[in-house]
């Protein structure tokens, strides 16, 4: 058996490549480059840098397993780094790792383990396949707290029955232990937070960077009384606090953003709430399922009560209780219990 190990030169990759060659598979090793600096070099912040490289390869060579290096930049602009940019000036909020899934890293991972005649690919989510029959189930991962069941909610079945996320059944410290007891260079190493192509900056400066040069326009609030001017709807997303430029004595946060007037809303922590959202860009693990679900709409938040229905291609989510800072552009994955059902893009709240 023939695995394709994807290795971001992070810990929970380096374990899972171990752990497929302890089961006796062989292994090929790849780094997909999925964004370059000005000259066409990698970053140097962020995630996908020269040392994840680096370390990537010195942990293939350890485990005395080929490595390759992909380059995935222009399917990574067009298919992920586009998008950000356009949900932005869209007022949306957008999750470009999700998106980096959805649109590039499985599809060109399992096309490329196919002409290589691989059984699988594999990657370092903390996330669970279970075959069930004839059918695969996705599960949350082990480890409650590292769990990446929510950026892989899009995979469906085709692509489960060909997916190894050996890491799912562990804890982190269980994979540093690993790590470590192996001699693994990367078992110490702490976790990327940034946004690769953005890196350590912020997205403002990013967006800047690429010519992105909204028009000022007004802030109000709920009544239409105009508070103050901002300088750019990029430069606020909803449930924003900080950094609004006004003051009214108390708490303002960002509940609405239009694009075609430039206009900002804003409104106490209590009117955030919202009560439904629409979800389009919707897929289904297996089939698509109603009812009594849970509903997550951030990586690390927590799963939330919901009645779900669909019509017409598009999924109604009824929250139980109002939540706050549910924005468009978000991800919103759907679970029974502890199983991811499916998910789609949030399109409109209310």
């Amino acid at each position: 058996m023939r695995a394709l190990v994807a290795m971001s030169g992070g810990v929970d990759s380096s374990v899972a490549a171990a752990l497929v060659k302890d089961a006796g598979w062989e292994a090929l090793g790849v780094t997909m480059k999925l964004w370059k600096g000005p000259g066409g070099e990698a970053p140097t912040a962020g995630c996908c840098t020269v040392s994840d490289a680096e370390d990537a390869r010195r942990v293939a060579a350890q485990l005395d397993i080929p490595y390759y290096v992909w380059d995935y930049t222009a399917e990574f602009m067009s298919g992920v780094v586009d998008g950000f940019i356009d949900d932005y000036i869209s007022g949306r909020t957008p999750n470009p790792c999700v998106e980096c899934n959805r649109t590039v890293k499985f599809s060109r991972l399992l096309a490329h383990a196919e002409a290589l005649e691989c059984d699988a690919v594999v990657t370092g989510h903390y996330a669970r396949i279970e075959a069930d029959g004839d059918r695969f189930r996705l599960r949350r991962g082990v480890d409650e707290a590292k769990d990446q069941s929510y950026v892989v909610s899009m995979l469906g079945q085709e692509q489960l029955a060909r997916l190894w996320f050996p890491v799912g059944d562990l804890t982190k410290d269980e994979t540093r232990r690993i790590a470590s007891d192996l001699g693994i260079r990367t078992a110490a190493k702490a976790d990327s937070q940034d946004i690769c192509f953005v890196g350590k900056g912020d997205y403002r400066d990013f967006l800047a960077t690429q010519g992105v040069n909204p028009a000022p326009g007004p802030i109000v609030d709920r009544d239409g009384t105009m508070l103050g001017v901002h300088h750019g709807i990029t430069n606020f997303t909803i449930g924003q606090r900080r950094g609004l430029g006004v003051a009214v004595g108390e708490p303002r946060y960002v509940l609405q953003i239009d694009p075609a007037t430039s206009t900002v809303m804003v409104g106490t922590r209590e009117d955030l709430g919202v009560r439904q959202a629409v979800l389009t860009t919707v897929s289904w693990v297996h089939r698509p399922v109603t009812g009594s679900l849970l509903a997550q709409y951030r990586a690390h938040g927590r799963a939330v009560h919901a009645e779900v229905s669909e019509s017409a291609g598009a999924v109604r989510v009824e929250f139980y209780e109002p939540q706050l800072a549910v924005a468009r552009g978000q991800t919103m994955a759907l679970y029974r219990d502890d199983e991811v059902v499916g998910g789609g893009i949030v399109s409109t709240t209310s």
